[in-house]
């Protein structure tokens, strides 16, 4: 019996592993998604992107403050004249129809925000609201090369000549501005620099005896503007108490911001600024003249002695009624 030999195979070290038919399906499948799974949601995922991106979904709160589409013809300037909404409505009519008329006869834009529409620090004055005003402009006219800001104390008196005729075109500008001028007369030691190029002025303003002036100037429509018009709304400067309010606060920034200072190009003041009645705020050379772009009552309603605007401006807002007429009659 020791020397028995059965008939069966001799049994492997090895175990052999039993796999049902389901369990190979199983494994099969699971494969598949590890090879074809990740491209797939891949895909997927594209195919909604690209859908969500490219369909038109109706205008809800989120959609609200995208940039508008470009227009055919977008006007080459806004003008902004906020308003104080505690003067006379024939004062503010007056001032809305000078402003219109000029922009209907070179397609230009306007907007009379309240000077009680934005959000200001308690205490502030309302003279800030210029700052906000013209943000709201580059908001509503995104594709406006240039903003105007003008004073409800000036008016628009010769109306021949475009902005860009008149101060904006690469071959006027130039000539016009001042190199190596103190931003501050009479003797700032901050000037403007000496060489010029006009094609990275931003700003475009004028001096009176006393400082800026910026009842009447020009910035372009960019987002460099915008980092502008955030630092001089910056709250810092806001509750500074400057004793000229904003027109302290951008005398600040510009000396002291090389590149603010470096996008500042200053004119003559009888470019675009020329007073009526405050020869010692200018000098001679600031007076307006017959014939000149603007006339600015700097100072009427708040300065002692002087009238209301209304009354200083009237014999003025007359003038250009019958100027205005005149041109209708050509």
């Amino acid at each position: 019996m020791a020397n028995l030999q059965f008939p069966h195979p001799r049994k492997s070290s090895v175990p052999t592993v039993s796999t049902s038919p389901r369990r190979s399906t199983y494994l099969r499948q699971r494969r598949a998604i590890r090879t074809y799974g990740p491209p797939l949601i891949g895909l997927t995922a594209i195919i909604w992107l690209l859908f969500y991106l490219f369909s038109t979904r109706p205008t809800t709160a989120s959609t609200t403050l995208a940039i508008p589409p470009r227009p055919s013809n977008p006007p080459e300037v806004i003008i902004v004249t906020p308003l104080d909404p505690s003067l006379p409505q024939s004062f503010t009519s007056t001032i809305r129809a000078n402003r219109n008329h000029y922009a209907r006869l070179h397609n230009y834009a306007t907007l009379f925000p309240s000077t009680h529409a934005y959000d200001l620090l308690p205490n502030t004055p309302y003279s800030w609201s210029l700052v906000p005003s013209l943000r709201h402009a580059q908001t509503l006219h995104p594709h406006t090369p240039w903003i105007w800001h003008l004073s409800s104390t000036a008016l628009i008196m010769n109306t021949t000549l475009s902005l860009d005729s008149r101060l904006l075109s690469p071959s006027v500008l130039p000539s016009l501005l001042l190199p190596d001028t103190p931003v501050v007369p009479p003797d700032s030691v901050i000037h403007t620099p000496s060489h010029r190029n006009p094609a990275s002025t931003s700003i475009i303003l004028s001096r009176d005896a006393t400082g800026l002036a910026h009842d009447s100037f020009l910035i372009r429509n960019s987002e460099w503007a915008k980092f502008f018009l955030d630092a001089w709304f910056d709250p810092l400067y806001r509750s500074y108490n400057f004793q000229k309010a904003e027109r302290h606060a951008l005398e600040h920034i510009v000396q002291w911001h090389g590149t603010i200072l470096g996008k500042v190009g200053l004119v003559q003041q009888r470019v675009l600024n020329g007073y009526v009645k405050q020869e010692e705020k200018g000098g001679e050379e600031a007076m307006y003249r017959e014939g000149d772009f603007v006339a600015n009552f700097w100072g009427c309603g708040k300065e002692e002695g002087r009238a209301s605007c209304e009354k200083e401006m009237g014999p003025m807002m007359e003038k250009w009624r019958g100027m205005r007429d005149a041109e209708g009659r050509s």
